[in-house]
């Protein structure tokens, strides 16, 4: 029995020993594991401070070379400014950062939070590059920006922590290219200014760019650079600052719906908001996420929010892809505020853009306002604005029920006596604006048989007017906005999100003018959903109808039931299919020759217009003739090069100031206009419909007008 136990008493030591040796023996390869990867992650921060610091000092060399050189050009000019490269950097346009060690530290704690999607080869290339102070000539109706010493931020709320990283500020698991941007006022894009990169940046840094622009349609690296409370210029007309408001002016809540924004843009709208606005106006802010996929936006944003903003920020998820109309019915039936603030996920807003509008709802609840839509460039981040007011555009739309932009018409402007005044416009954008929550709810909020986004903006504006409320723009609120060229997200396809939303839209609200839309689309209705309970909604607010709409809110706007001819305007030339004049009518397709196509009666690009004047138009763009080619231009209402005579016996249509006819090419693709011939087929033209009664109204027009001449 003693020698039974001392064996088993044996051999449970040795199982013992063994055990301990090899969890020793574990724990020794698991410290030499971690002990080697920290000492890699280290020098992987040394290399990329390294980076940091070579690259600033890379860029500042470029740019004072590129001034250098341009100051030798110009050596033998005596009438030009010569630059001195040493002294007058920043006097000259450009704001160049020579490495500080504080910042270098600051460079080094922020390189954790970079890690790039595409390689981390890619992540380490971390340079800052140089911001020109000087801005960029606008557009003509847009004034160059201007420094203003009285236009500062108010604090905010945090500082950048030393060590990002520990605070799991949101960054960092996937899509940050560059370090967190310092908060200086000398710092990239400050006071509105742009970001200029250099060309000759290296190949990383290139990819980086190019990366960031096919994730967001904007220059994500650019804006990485700025500030999340980068300061901006005081854009509001001067005028606008000895207004007073109401001092017990409603609180509102904010909201800010996003899929997979870009971290920088998404928190620079946010830091906007609190940085400029009276703490005691914002209720709350709500970001509703519509079921986002990047890491950065799940649990670190939430962590970044708690930290952060001390409550007055909420995230709210959606359970699936939702879209921006459901989106912005999930923020409100969140929020708790009186007043529905809905800004999009890329903004910046401007000094004092918050009470000018919550001043107009507490004057009258059924008041909706929206800012000046100002445009922050998608490639530099300049801020670009009008401050004079009398330069505002109002919100209108054409009949394929799309919003654009126009002058605010004359009687408009006689209505005011000041410019500052909100001015009422027929329809907005819809991303940007302030509404009483009470009067939302009662107008039955968006259509929720709205699909995604698109036509929402022309529904609730054609519902304030004719169900009693106003939809103004103020023009001493101000709020940047990034417009990108592309969407760049993805939805399911096979379904016309768009053409199903209005349709709806058309349905509810148009009355008999639903058919200008539907000849767009070749009245190819499809399944629409049921519109019952919305066309209830309508008749119990007792709203008017949309010929008052057109009468007294948009009287400028073309209505084709006014048009003489209507339709395809179809070739009689050349064998095979008939042919058509075909184009698009958009801003981006004014100025160009126009074609023809074989004509397919569905209306679109084929869906032209004969106006009582001589026009031949769709929407605002109209046939014009100076001598070379036949294109499309705005339409003026003047006559003149855009004046045309059709006679329906000859089927000619004749340029009234030249006397020569519209012609199909010989080989079919492009028109011209050339001397008339009753026997020349290719100058044969037919409208689809077509009025003879009203054609001696035109007949008339050319008569005086040949009687002037």
């Amino acid at each position: 029995m003693t020698v039974f136990r001392r064996f088993w008493l044996r051999k449970t030591l040795t199982r013992l020993l063994i055990f301990l040796s090899i969890t020793w023996i574990f724990f020794v390869l698991m410290y030499s594991y971690h002990g080697h990867n920290n000492q890699r992650q280290q020098q992987q921060q040394q290399q990329q401070q390294h980076l940091a610091a070579r690259s600033y000092e890379e860029i500042s060399n470029l740019q004072q070379q590129s001034l250098i050189d341009e100051t030798h050009s110009n050596n033998d000019d005596d009438n030009h400014h010569h630059l001195n490269p040493l002294i007058s950097i920043k006097d000259q346009g450009f704001v160049i950062n020579e490495p500080d060690p504080n910042d270098l530290n600051r460079i080094d704690s922020s390189l954790d939070l970079i890690k790039s999607s595409s390689s981390s080869s890619l992540s380490s290339s971390s340079s800052l590059l140089s911001s020109s102070s000087s801005s960029s000539s606008n557009n003509s109706d847009e004034n160059n920006l201007s420094d203003n010493d009285d236009n500062h931020h108010r604090k905010p709320n945090k500082k950048v922590p030393k060590n990002p990283s520990d605070e799991n500020n949101g960054v960092g698991d996937g899509d940050a290219v560059i370090p967190v941007p310092f908060d200086s006022p000398n710092g990239f894009g400050e006071n509105g200014r742009p970001v200029e990169i250099p060309k000759n940046v290296s190949k990383e840094i290139k990819k980086l760019i190019d990366q960031g622009w096919k994730d967001n349609a904007f220059n994500q690296y650019v804006s990485d650079l700025l500030s999340l409370h980068r300061t901006l210029p005081d854009v509001r007309d001067p005028r606008c600052k000895s207004l007073t408001y109401q001092k017990q002016l409603p609180p509102t809540s904010v909201i800010i719906c996003f899929h997979n924004e870009a971290w920088s843009v998404l928190m620079r709208t946010v830091h906007s908001v609190l940085d400029k606005s009276p703490p005691e106006l914002i209720k709350e802010i709500i970001l509703v996420d519509d079921f986002s996929n990047k890491e950065y936006l799940g649990k670190k944003l939430d962590n970044y929010v708690a930290s952060t903003f001390h409550g007055k920020v909420k995230v709210i998820r959606a359970k699936r892809r939702e879209g921006l109309i459901r989106a912005r019915l999930l923020g409100a039936a969140s929020a708790t505020g009186p007043v529905l603030t809905y800004l999009d996920s890329h903004c910046e807003c401007a000094e004092g853009w918050l009470e000018p509008l919550l001043d107009r709802i507490a004057l009258n609840s059924t008041a909706v306002v929206c800012p000046v839509i100002d445009v922050i460039n998608d490639s530099t981040f300049e801020y670009h604005y009008n401050p004079d007011a009398s330069g505002l555009n109002v919100g209108g739309f054409d009949w394929n029920l799309q919003f654009n932009w126009h002058a605010i018409p004359l009687r408009e402007r006689k209505r005011h006596k000041s410019p500052v005044e909100p001015v009422w416009s027929p329809t907005m954008a819809g991303g940007l604006f302030s509404i009483s929550r009470e009067f939302f709810e009662k107008l039955g909020t968006y259509d929720n048989g709205f699909d995604i986004w698109g036509g929402e903006n022309l529904e609730l504006s054609f519902k304030t007017w004719m169900c009693g409320g106003t939809l103004e723009i103020v023009p001493c609120s101000h709020v940047g906005h990034v417009f990108r060229s592309r969407s760049p997200y993805k939805w399911r396809s096979g379904v016309n999100v768009l053409k199903r939303n209005s349709i709806r839209l058309a349905e509810v609200w148009m009355d008999d003018y639903k058919k200008y839309y539907y000849d767009r689309i070749g009245h190819d209705l499809g399944d629409y959903g049921d519109v019952s309970s919305r066309k209830a909604l309508r008749k119990k607010l007792q709203c008017k109808s949309f010929d008052w709409y057109i009468r007294n809110i948009y009287p400028e706007l073309f209505v084709p039931g006014d048009a003489i001819g209507s339709g395809e305007i179809r070739n009689y030339g050349g064998s095979g299919y008939q042919m058509c004049i075909d184009s698009p009518a958009k801003r981006s397709d004014l100025h160009k020759p126009l074609g023809l196509y074989p004509c397919h009666k569905q209306g679109g690009n084929q869906y032209w217009l004969y106006s009582k004047i001589g026009e031949i138009r769709r929407d605002e763009a109209c046939l014009d003739y100076a001598g070379h080619d036949v294109v499309l231009y705005p339409c003026h209402g003047s006559k003149g090069n855009q004046h045309w005579i059709y006679n329906q016996r000859l089927k000619q249509i004749k340029h009234a100031i030249t006397g020569k006819c519209l012609e199909m090419s010989i080989s079919k693709d492009r028109l011209k206009v050339h001397d008339c011939s009753s026997t020349n087929k290719y100058q044969q033209w037919t409208f689809s419909e077509f009025n003879a009664t009203k054609m001696a109204e035109v007949m008339a027009i050319a008569d005086d007008s040949q009687e002037e001449d």
